[in-house]
């Protein structure tokens, strides 16, 4: 991991070199801006891991710089210095946030017990956000299925270096579970776990979204905003749906991967960070590739350790724990009586092909816990869609199998749009008034 990162904000001379010298012996990494206009367009403004600032400055004060970096969100402690400090400045400091006020002259034993408190202060708070994290929400690695058992183990041996992963599988299989884990498992589970869907953000907005952009580089750029490789510096960043990157983007995070620096769009400075990379994808990147939709030098990049990520249907031994899981955390979460799955539920649903995986068995379940008004859930509590596939008999002519296979294509659509019509139109690629009439004619209706 790199050195801590120490700002100091003074316009005197010898002040700032007499920092330097000290910290810097002490294997600290420091920079000194010596006005608040230089200080705002530093690169670590925002991603110092402490501040020293002088109280007065040619173009404002320290505390003002203080409420800045607080305002954009950056947590770094900071230690106000002063020559002619007073109770009333000290109480002004505490206020804005600050960690410690000390008078010049400065001695050195002073600046590194307050440098080292502040950053042994930071380190704890860090520390028990992130184990509120882990005992609150933290995902389990549910099953017992060799094929998830394997990539469990798969998972948890990169996971011990900073090689970059790539999770394949379809949606709903648990890929960012496993990123988590490997976060939570590796010499980066102090730092912070960022989360990014590529298929969610706008091509145009995206780069601004992973570098961050400077004030006034754009309309509607009010403030300077740090990007999420610069908020997981130290950390771990998910890149999900990498396949779904445009070409432009896909150049950009290259750079990044290859040389571990980049700048905020409209920035000039040069940001380094040190960035542990898991990606995650329910396409064929190797396809992608073979028809140049991917580029290949940022595949062989993202692909150190390919982990495949198995589907639901190919672990069915897995759906019974699974599904208990997800109604015992359901209730807690909303503080239902616990429930139970009757055991005729269970051979239905591990007979269900599950296209949806696990994120759809999670919805199944809590629906089925939200519309059962008892402590157990019966076979009649099951979705019809489930129900119909189990229960259809074998069919007496190609005509049935195909009503049948259409039947059920549309009403998992009603179902998942909550049967409104429009929107399970779109999703089928259809018109609506067409949908009426196959509704009217498979005799689909919606169940009360």
């Amino acid at each position: 991991m790199p050195s801590r990162r120490i700002l100091i904000v003074d316009d005197e001379e010898n002040i700032g070199r007499s920092l330097r010298m000290i910290l810097e012996r002490e294997g600290y990494g420091v920079n000194v801006c010596r006005s608040v206009a230089e200080f705002q367009s530093h690169p670590d403004s925002q991603r110092a891991d402490a501040y020293l600032l002088d109280m007065k400055l040619p173009d404002g004060n320290g505390i003002d710089v203080l409420r800045a970096t607080r305002q954009t969100g950056a947590p770094a402690p900071a230690i106000m210095i002063s020559g002619h400090g007073t109770i009333a400045d000290a109480v002004e400091a505490t206020r804005a946030g600050a960690f410690d006020f000390l008078e010049k002259p400065l001695s050195r034993d002073r600046v590194l017990l307050a440098v080292k408190n502040a950053l042994e202060q930071s380190t704890l708070r860090k520390e028990n956000e992130r184990l509120r994290e882990l005992v609150g929400c933290s995902p389990r690695m549910i099953g017992s299925s060799t094929a998830w058992l394997r990539a469990v183990e798969q998972a948890t041996l990169a996971a011990r270096s900073d090689a970059r992963v790539l999770l394949i599988g379809e949606s709903g299989t648990g890929k960012e579970l496993l990123g988590a884990h490997i976060h939570n498992s590796s010499p980066f589970a102090s730092g912070p776990f960022i989360k990014v869907n590529c298929a969610a953000i706008p091509t145009e907005l995206l780069e601004t979204e992973l570098f961050g952009h400077e004030k006034g580089s754009f309309t509607g750029a009010t403030a300077t905003r740090r990007g999420k490789f610069e908020l997981a510096d130290g950390g771990t960043i998910f890149l999900d749906e990498v396949g779904d990157l445009h070409a432009a983007s896909q150049a950009k995070l290259l750079r990044v991967l290859q040389e571990g620096e980049f700048h905020r769009v409209g920035g000039e400075q040069i940001i380094k960070v040190n960035v542990r990379v898991i990606s995650a994808t329910n396409r064929d990147l190797g396809a992608m590739v073979a028809q140049e939709k991917f580029r290949e030098d940022l595949f062989y990049r993202l692909s150190v350790v390919p982990v495949r990520v198995p589907a639901l249907r190919e672990r069915p031994q897995d759906i019974r724990a699974l599904a208990e899981y997800f109604l015992e955390d359901f209730c807690a979460r909303n503080n239902f009586r616990p429930k139970t799955l009757d055991g005729e539920v269970l051979p239905l649903l591990e007979a269900y092909n599950w296209p949806g995986n696990a994120r759809e068995l999670r919805n199944v379940v809590e629906r089925m816990a939200i519309l059962s008004p008892g402590e157990r859930l019966t076979r009649e509590s099951i979705p019809v869609e489930i129900r119909v596939q189990r229960e259809a008999g074998p069919k007496s002519t190609i005509q049935e199998a195909r009503e049948s296979a259409e039947r059920e294509h549309i009403l998992r659509a009603l179902e998942e749009s909550k049967w409104n019509v429009s929107s399970a139109a779109r999703a089928l690629g259809m018109e609506r008034t067409n949908l009426h009439k196959r509704i009217r004619a498979l005799g689909l209706s919606r169940e009360r």
